[in-house]
């Protein structure tokens, strides 16, 4: 009872301040709310990594090949390169590709793509080709129920 009285009177408290600031300064709540998505965009184009301002190149490697993702139980082991292995980062497993490759790997269903890192080796089933983090899977999934989908994988080139 005591946290829904604090919780009105929060509420209440905010509205009176926005009815406030709206009528001092003429501006609408809309108007304030992309001024402060503006802001937000020049703050992440600030801290962007500079290789996201480098011109990208795509070269093709496999078409046509299935992806997965990690299970939950290898959170925080070693990975083959010695990183901790972390499912909310986009990073992949492939058995060839040097470690520090960055990828594109593409739903082939839904055309949707992700980027990642190589920084482990597996899976270790022929029939699989490359394994993601579970961030990086569902990102791109046109189905969350499926463990696995098509995939094309290029190597990204930067200049």
């Amino acid at each position: 009872m005591k946290k829904c009285l604090y919780v009105s009177i929060a509420m209440f408290g905010v509205a009176a301040l926005l009815s406030f600031t709206q009528q001092k300064s003429g501006s609408s709540i809309a108007e304030v709310s992309t001024s402060a998505k503006a802001a937000a965009v020049a703050d992440t184009a600030k801290t962007a990594p500079v290789a996201a301002a480098k011109e990208v190149k795509l070269k093709p490697y496999k078409k046509n090949v299935l992806a997965t993702y990690y299970a939950d139980k290898f959170n925080g082991r070693k990975t083959s390169s010695g990183e901790r292995f972390d499912n909310k980062k986009y990073t992949a497993a492939h058995m060839k590709l040097p470690f520090g490759t960055m990828v594109r790997v593409t739903n082939e269903a839904n055309g949707k793509w992700v980027d990642v890192k190589v920084n482990d080796r597996g899976p270790y089933n022929k029939k699989l080709e490359i394994d993601l983090t579970k961030k990086a899977f569902m990102e791109i999934a046109s189905n969350k129920s499926s463990g696995t989908f098509k995939v094309k994988i290029e190597i990204i080139e930067t200049k």
